[in-house]
């Protein structure tokens, strides 16, 4: 039986190969939820006015960039670890420190927005409920699925997709069949979903910038690039996530938009917090009446969980690599266990961190997400030019230079048009966040005098891991 060398992390527990190409693509769109679309479209609706289709085209845009800049630096680095490991091997050790702490911010916040998202629904329906409750037992529920067995969450996560996606297919025939009826903007073929008079390019970006961290999910399927049956086929995984996701939000917030042209229609009598939290209740019943609502809300509560699983386990799979390389405390944060072959102790870490989610608001944790996902999108594509055009010298011909710099840069200045316009309070925590990270890395490097430790996956690693021979079967 062949064998082939590889890290064993403390405990003595490996990632197993066992996750094949559309079990990876499952799991980056149950990260996306798709049912997020009718989450926030009151708030960007009012945020565009009314041009919820024209963000998502704008973020997509830009996603199509950096996706393909994911794919190209995956398939040369095919390591977990996202942007962290690949700004670290490309350019720099502590860049990549500062980029992957820049970016825990949206791993480890979006599994919180989840369960606010979940919290929202199950106060819609039980009100006397206190809302902490709900919390509390959400995160139990997931933590512990998820401690469990990575092969079930995948499972797990497919079911609760392909029900929400069904849904959203019905949802989508019964907006239309309104439409043609002469409800909403009585045409089911119509530009003002995009563009009308009172239509600025900075409240479109401001929308884009929204609706960009609904699209994080296909960046997070890299970090199963070590549980992949085939490490081939992750690029193909990351463009099929963020083409289908995209498409699905592209869809559902055009008939919307149609059926709703004008986001007053969730705030009666001006209150606020109709936009403000989930409007996707009220748009299954304003659609369908309380059947479609409640059809639509089991819906989102599946999307939202497949989401709550792929989220929490992609960020514990990310502190398992900066664990190993020990820029986190290697005895926990490096730790697999050897039963389960799952990181515990990041898995229980994240799901006590989402108990957070009880005082906050959607809108704000969704502008602190995407201050992270943007500055890993970002690095990424600079990641492109610096591996194949600088460190490899692939820069001699017009097909290399279009494909490993023209195209990187244009993701690069596409995700930087969005930072620029990020929501106040986005760009307040999440500088602050950076600086915290800067002051860290400068303690562990000695005044940056030495650079943060390096990790090969095909090596050993000091401290607790050690290199054992694993037979190729057991993946």
């Amino acid at each position: 039986m062949a064998e082939k060398t590889k890290p064993l992390a403390h405990g003595g527990g490996t990632l197993r190969r066992n996750l094949g190409l559309w079990a990876i693509v499952g799991l980056g769109l149950g990260y996306m939820t798709p049912t997020v679309v009718f989450d926030t479209f009151g708030m960007v609706a009012r945020d565009t006015n009314d041009v919820v289709p024209a963000a998502y085209l704008v973020a997509l845009v830009v996603m199509v960039f950096t996706a393909i800049s994911y794919g190209k630096i995956a398939s040369a680095i095919p390591s977990a670890g996202s942007a962290y490991t690949y700004v670290r091997e490309s350019i720099h050790p502590n860049l990549g420190f500062m980029v992957g702490w820049t970016s825990l911010i949206d791993y480890v916040l979006l599994p919180m927005v989840n369960c606010l998202i979940i919290k929202s629904y199950l106060e819609a329906m039980f009100p006397d409920v206190p809302a902490w409750i709900w919390v509390v037992l959400y995160c139990i529920a997931v933590t512990s699925v998820i401690y469990m067995t990575m092969r079930g969450t995948s499972n797990l996560n497919m079911i609760l997709l392909v029900f929400s996606i069904v849904v959203m297919v019905v949802f989508v025939a019964l907006v239309v069949a309104q439409l043609m009826r002469g409800d909403g903007a009585a045409t089911i073929l119509s530009v003002g979903a995009f563009l009308h008079d009172d239509v600025t390019l900075g409240a479109v970006l401001t929308g884009a910038t929204i609706v960009c961290f609904s699209f994080i999910g296909f960046d997070a399927v890299t970090m199963y690039a070590e549980e992949a049956k085939d490490p081939k086929i992750m690029p193909k995984a990351i463009l099929l996530t963020v083409l289908i996701g995209g498409g699905i939000f592209l869809v559902a917030s055009y008939v919307s938009q149609l059926r709703f042209p004008d986001w007053n229609e969730f705030a009666p009598g001006g209150d606020m917090q109709f936009v403000e939290d989930s409007t996707l209740p009220i748009i299954g019943e304003l659609v369908g009446g309380n059947v479609l609502m409640a059809v639509l809300t089991a819906a989102g509560f599946c999307a939202t969980l497949a989401s709550g699983l792929a989220s929490h386990a992609s960020v514990s799979r990310m502190l398992l690599v900066m664990g190993r390389n020990n820029v986190l405390p290697q005895r926990a944060f490096g730790y697999i266990n050897r039963r389960t072959h799952t990181p515990t102790f990041n898995i229980v870490l994240v799901g006590a961190i989402s108990l957070l989610a009880i005082p906050f608001t959607l809108e704000l944790i969704a502008a602190w997400i995407n201050y992270g996902a943007l500055i890993a999108f970002t690095f990424v594509n600079i990641s492109v030019i610096a591996w194949f055009a600088v460190r490899k010298g692939m820069r001699r011909t017009p097909r290399e230079i279009f494909s490993h710099i023209v195209m990187p840069a244009i993701g690069t200045l596409l995700t930087g048009l969005l930072w620029v316009n990020l929501h106040p309070d986005a760009l307040i925590g999440g500088i602050t966040w950076t600086v915290l990270g800067l002051i860290y890395l400068a303690v562990i490097t000695k005044g940056f005098r030495k650079k943060v430790v390096a990790f090969d996956e095909n090596q050993a690693v000091t401290g607790f891991n050690k290199v054992v021979k694993v037979p190729v079967d057991e993946r």
